[in-house]
């Protein structure tokens, strides 16, 4: 969206100009254009520390902060493997932002605090361990130091999954008509460049996946040159979503299924290869269709006109969603207490 005019502050009725999503024009009076270029309140969308009404609670993923050594490429995790294969379950797979939009391969070390003595009597995970212990205490920020006493393991962990984590890449592209979303196993490691629900209900994939959040996400969150930069308190938290039935949770979990499906088909085809805007499988195009079709049923009771009329139902419901309630005043009776 653009400004293609200027007009006097205080005429009452602006004209604000949009596209459908099937290339008409539409043109809509208003007393009021926002900050986001929409007919709306004149609000700021402010960050949200956790959500309020029942979705999952994304996370910052796992930050390590250990020089690379707790980390292995492929060959390096095989030969490690090959030596001393009982170092298996001390290997994880490591899910950054590269490795979950391309596919990257790679992998950490992931050993728990009751795991440690066990793990230096292999020498290589000693000398990786050590390594990591010096790099830390050396380090000029205050707040790495303290971690060298814990070499073995990341220098902050969120969280890790008991079933399934579901992923956000925090930077992705603008180019692409869908953000970024996948579902990983709870072996996988997820890294400091994603966030994550774990363990949430699939139906939060749905409002992710969405043209609805998208739009939000595009509108209210910075960037990072053109891309999107994703942010938990400020785009996931605050998004307006209308109270869900049981029966619309159901329904929205079968679409993210069918999503999840219709990349299957394309296996091992990658993030980047799937929501390329010029080569998006026309399975995967349709299922997107169809989760979009089932929310935005649930907002207005038909599919939007165009992101503009996303947008200003999204604010409205916004508006509505962080409402303070004020206290009602009590009439004077003009007369004293007994």
């Amino acid at each position: 969206m653009v400004i293609v005019g200027v007009a006097d502050l205080h005429k009452k009725t602006k004209r604000l100009f949009s596209i459908t999503d099937t290339g008409a024009t539409i043109e809509k009076q208003t007393e009021f254009i926002n900050a986001y270029l929409v007919s709306g309140p004149d609000i700021i969308v402010s960050p949200i520390s956790k959500p309020t009404d029942g979705r999952g609670l994304m996370e910052w993923g796992n930050k390590p902060t250990d020089g690379g050594h707790l980390f292995l490429t492929l060959d390096e995790r095989a030969n490690l493997l090959r030596e001393w294969p009982d170092t298996a379950h001390f290997v994880r797979r490591f899910l950054g932002a590269q490795e979950f939009i391309r596919g990257e391969q790679r992998y950490c070390l992931w050993i728990k605090d009751n795991e440690r003595a066990d793990a230096e009597t292999i020498p290589e995970l000693k000398r990786r361990i050590d390594a990591v212990s010096k790099m830390r205490s050396e380090s000029k920020a205050a707040e790495t130091r303290p971690a060298a006493a814990f070499p073995h393991r990341f220098r902050q962990i969120q969280s890790i999954a008991n079933n399934y984590s579901l992923i956000v890449a925090r930077v992705s592209s603008e180019n692409r008509d869908y953000l970024p979303i996948g579902l990983e196993d709870s072996d996988t490691i997820v890294g400091d460049r994603n966030f994550a629900l774990y363990d949430a209900p699939l139906w939060n994939m749905a409002l992710i996946a969405s043209r609805l959040h998208w739009v939000w996400i595009g509108t209210v969150c910075v960037r990072m040159r053109t891309d999107f930069s994703y942010s938990n308190t400020l785009g996931w938290n605050t998004f307006p979503v209308p109270k869900l039935t049981e029966q619309n949770k159901a329904d929205l979990t079968a679409c993210a299924e069918n999503i999840l499906l219709a990349r299957e088909v394309h296996f091992p085809a990658t993030i980047a290869d799937l929501y390329d805007p010029d080569a998006m499988p026309e399975n995967l195009r349709h299922a997107h269709a169809r989760n979009d079709e089932v929310l935005e049923r649930i907002y207005i009771g038909r599919r939007f006109k165009n992101d503009t009329e996303r947008l200003e139902k999204l604010f409205d419901l916004y508006t509505k969603m962080t409402a303070v309630a004020k206290p009602t005043s009590k009439a004077k009776s003009g007369k004293k207490a007994s």
